[in-house]
């Protein structure tokens, strides 16, 4: 007997930052759990959801997972886009919670099983200085983290990406008003990176594998001069270091460099990629399990990833909810050709909402045996915790022209 989708509910939460989160419940009562979070434009997400996806998935075959992804993305014609991505994303990842809470196992069995123990993952740790980000290096060290990227600031600038004065946790989405602004200059962060990234490599050694992420901020020729200064360094990757969108641009970074190249944080489709892997212009893969379509398009991504030796670095900020995190731990443990995932933790108050089983110890993560995806929601937590409009910042030359944030 069909197991049929009867109810499609939609939350929008706030503990410490914005998530969106979708509800999936059956006829027979099983609950799945999805996430939509997409930072900045969270409501354009819910909205998807609300208006124009709920109504045509009640009454669907819950267990029909793919064919159900197929009439999201192809039966609407409008495909693609990081909105419409990350709504099919939320109704897959709640199928597939549901497949594994209705048959009792977790998620990473219906995925043929784990081809591992245990997920390394990386943390950020960040400075404004030297001193205090080598401090901030150790305290992860301390942790047991294994991979850490470093951020740092650079001289002349009063704000950069991935780092704030003082030590206090950076949180790039600003809480209310419009999106702050952020001068940059890349001269100046071409001269300084080199010389902090390498004493960070003096101070631990050759075993820390060591990131580092330059936020599309550069063009190719600056690009392949940042990556052949730091061949030293030994990176584990340098990441994001053009905008992607002409994806024959990185042929040129290639050519220069043996630096790992990792990319793929705002990608949303195989098409956004295609030509990195069968190249093999990116060493790592980057895309977020919430942004990419949900399990159902992304183990099909890897799988062809596979084929040209390209691995899975997926994103894991504190801005993709625990679910989508638990998803992304499932798919990568039962993906052969998974290589790190990224994780910065969440704040307390995003526990109350979120009842998660995967864990992190010694430097990696585990999700857990749950049936399903292993995330739970307190839906009565999630109401005291309203909606709070936030948007990333904007980055500008110190000439006023806009520069890729």
């Amino acid at each position: 007997m069909a197991r049929t989708i009867a109810g499609v509910d939609v939350l929008v939460t706030s503990p410490s930052r914005n998530f969106v989160t979708l509800k999936i419940t059956t006829d027979d009562g099983v609950v799945g759990w999805g996430d939509a979070t997409l930072n900045g434009r969270e409501l354009a997400v819910a909205a998807y959801l609300q208006d124009h996806l709920a109504s045509a998935l009640v009454g669907r075959d819950a267990d029909r997972i793919e064919d159900t992804w197929q009439y999201l993305y192809r039966g609407a014609y409008w495909r693609r886009g990081p909105v419409t991505m990350a709504a099919i994303a939320a109704v897959d990842l709640a199928l597939w919670d549901i497949k594994g809470k209705a048959l009792g196992v977790p998620v990473y069995q219906l995925l043929g099983g784990a081809v591992r123990d245990k997920l390394l993952c990386y943390t950020h740790a960040t400075g404004w200085d030297v001193p205090e980000l080598l401090d901030s290096v150790e305290r992860k060290r301390e942790q047991g983290y294994r991979a850490i990227r470093a951020q740092f600031g650079v001289p002349g600038l009063d704000k950069v990406y991935g780092v704030t004065r003082g030590g206090a946790a950076y949180e790039p989405a600003g809480r209310g008003g419009g999106p702050a602004e952020e001068v940059w200059e890349t001269s100046a962060y071409l001269r300084h990176a080199p010389t902090v990234l390498a004493a960070v490599r003096e101070h631990v050694g050759p075993e820390l594998k060591l990131l580092h992420d330059a936020h599309h901020r550069l063009n190719p020729t600056e690009a392949a001069r940042l990556a052949r200064s730091l061949e030293q360094v030994d990176l584990f990757w340098l990441e994001d270091v053009i905008p992607a969108e002409n994806q024959r641009l990185l042929r040129g970074v290639r050519a220069q460099t043996t630096v790992p190249l990792a990319i793929g944080e705002v990608f949303n489709s195989v098409w956004d990629a295609d030509r990195l892997i069968t190249e093999r212009l990116i060493d790592y893969l980057r895309m977020a399990v919430v942004h990419g379509g949900g399990i159902s398009h992304m183990r099909k991504i890897l799988a062809f990833a596979e084929l040209y030796q390209v691995k899975a670095g997926p994103h894991g900020p504190s801005d993709v909810s625990p679910v989508s995190m638990s998803a992304s731990l499932h798919l990568c443990l039962a993906t052969t050709n998974f290589g790190i995932h990224e994780f910065m933790g969440y704040d307390p108050l995003v526990g109350e909402v979120f009842r998660s089983s995967f864990r992190m110890s010694d430097g990696y993560l585990r999700p857990g045996d749950e049936p399903g995806l292993g995330v739970d929601v307190d839906e009565a937590a999630a109401a005291r915790f309203p909606y709070v409009q936030a948007y990333l910042p904007v980055a500008r030359e110190v000439d006023g022209t806009v520069k890729d944030w």
